[in-house]
């Protein structure tokens, strides 16, 4: 059928473009990261798949801002290569905020790679003793450079891992169209008493199964990376870890009766509930408790800071993908169970 041949296509779509396209330029760090108020701050910005050489140093403007309207701006920019430059910033002897200490965000505006910002780069402690006659407010950040061009938004800490966002929370999306499609199947049974609905439920709840087994991986690869450790006992990875389990009880409930149409019809109502349970356990618990995943703590996931158009133009067409995968591959899984019953004379 069509939609299977566009299945497959907008997966490897989203595999070729997900790995290809590149990140927009960013500031990966700066140093020193302490300073004093009232302080002369010589600065080194460090960046990310930046081309600081393309442009002069008078072109460039760096700042380090509190908010939209309190900021300083660096002055004597050295270009030292295409990913390092240095700017000196003379700061105010006072604090934005009444304080000991503030954080500041790095904000550089190139002419060709647009604008970077590094959240919280620079902490910088109040000095009772400065004195200087700098403003906050002398410098505003504005005229920024704008580019608009097909490229992933950086994003500190997970850097290039971002584009696991098209292959871990895709398969998540598929799974949750396998159980619910499975649940359907399920109460479809209850209600017609005919096998072939308990097969599809069955198929449809394995393919989910092994959705999820593959999200739970590519979970802990990520988690690897911007955590530190592939399992750290979050309460997302453990409450997937528990919907994983659920579900995996349902095939050894099917498997623990002699009588076939009896194991499907308790199966079938044990599944109703194991879907019952999922809503709660992946998204209602995890909000709970202190985490770092996106999406839990009153953090929503994919809000305006997570993914940006060019990433929806990869991440929906992926959605689709592996969620038509997954209803595929249950077809095939169905068909052979149906051959499989009627070899023993099920059916």
């Amino acid at each position: 059928m069509w939609w299977k041949t566009l299945s497959v296509l907008l997966v490897l779509y989203a595999l070729a473009v997900g790995m290809f396209v590149p990140l927009k330029p960013g500031i990966a760090y700066v140093s020193p990261e302490t300073a004093k108020s009232g302080d002369s701050l010589r600065l080194t910005l460090h960046g990310y798949n930046t081309y600081y050489t393309r442009s002069r140093a008078e072109e460039i403007r760096v700042w380090l801002q509190f908010d939209s309207a309190q900021a300083v701006m660096g002055k004597n920019l050295r270009i030292l290569s295409d990913t390092t430059l240095e700017a000196s910033f003379i700061l105010p002897a006072d604090l934005p905020r009444s304080r000991p200490s503030v954080m500041l965000n790095a904000i550089l505006d190139h002419p060709s790679d647009g604008v970077s910002l590094l959240p919280s780069a620079v902490e910088i402690k109040r000095d009772t003793t400065a004195n200087s006659r700098t403003s906050w407010n002398q410098n505003p950040v504005q005229s920024l450079h704008i580019i608009k061009d097909f490229s992933f938004p950086y994003r500190n800490v997970i850097y290039e891992s971002i584009r696991n966002t098209f292959y871990h929370v895709p398969r998540w999306f598929a799974l949750m169209f396998l159980f619910a499609a499975s649940v359907l199947s399920s109460v479809r049974f209850l209600l017609s008493k005919k096998l072939d609905f308990d097969r599809r439920a069955s198929a449809l709840a394995e393919a989910g199964l092994l959705f999820g087994i593959m999200g739970l991986v590519t979970g802990m690869l990520w988690a690897n990376y911007t955590w530190g450790a592939p399992w750290s006992n979050d309460i997302k990875q453990l409450m997937t870890a528990v919907v994983l389990l659920i579900h995996l009880a349902y095939f050894i409930l099917r498997r623990s009766f002699d009588e076939p149409e009896k194991g499907a019809r308790l199966s079938a109502v044990y599944n109703i509930f194991a879907f019952a349970s999922l809503i709660p356990l992946l998204y209602i618990v995890p909000r709970m408790f202190a985490s770092l995943h996106p999406g839990s703590t009153g953090n929503p996931a994919f809000g305006s800071q997570d993914l940006d158009n060019t990433m929806r133009m990869v991440f929906y067409p992926a959605i689709l993908g592996f969620t038509g995968i997954g209803f595929w591959l249950a077809q095939l899984r169905t068909r052979a169970k149906r051959v499989e019953d009627r070899m023993i004379g099920l059916d």
